[in-house]
């Protein structure tokens, strides 16, 4: 297995995902209700290939990730044979923090009044494995999130 299984939640949610992808494999209802019964190795080895799938599919698209500590806020731009890594932190003692509010705007109003420091900084560095498996470690390693919106990502990747 290349990623991780998806749970419960997560099939349920792909159901009729998952029904393609049990009928591409020319294994009708029936067939799947007597493997759940039966043959609990070749199922669990089926919703693993079916996971793997899904997560190749999304992590295939994924562009930018960001993530977010109290004094960092830092963006991973997955490119053709590199990650870009663009970044803010707080230097100095403030109780304005990048976590928990999505209104950078707010934030950055918030910081100018707190007399603590922003810094910038930017870092590249190749492939460490395929992208897709750098994209879902720090998914699942460090809680990065797709970034949907890329507005503040430009802004700050436009300074180097």
């Amino acid at each position: 297995m290349k990623y991780r299984r998806l749970d419960n939640e997560e099939l349920e949610a792909l159901e009729s995902e998952f029904i393609a992808f049990l009928t591409a494999h020319t294994i009708t209802a029936e067939d799947w209700e007597h493997m759940k019964k039966a043959e609990a190795e070749k199922v669990e080895r089926l919703i693993e290939k079916f996971s793997d799938i899904v997560f190749e599919k999304v992590l295939s698209k994924v562009q930018i990730l960001e993530t977010r500590t109290p004094k960092d806020l830092r963006f991973y731009e997955f490119l053709e044979d590199k990650i870009k890594i663009v970044g803010l932190v707080i230097e100095g003692e403030t109780k304005v923090t990048f976590e928990g509010t999505n209104d950078l705007q707010q934030i950055l109003e918030d910081f100018k009044k707190s007399g603590a420091k922003l810094k910038t900084y930017t870092a590249k560095r190749p492939y460490k494995k395929l992208k897709e498996m750098e994209v879902f470690a720090l998914i699942e390693t460090q809680g990065a999130l797709i970034v949907q919106d890329d507005t503040l990502y430009r802004s700050l990747s436009e300074e180097d």
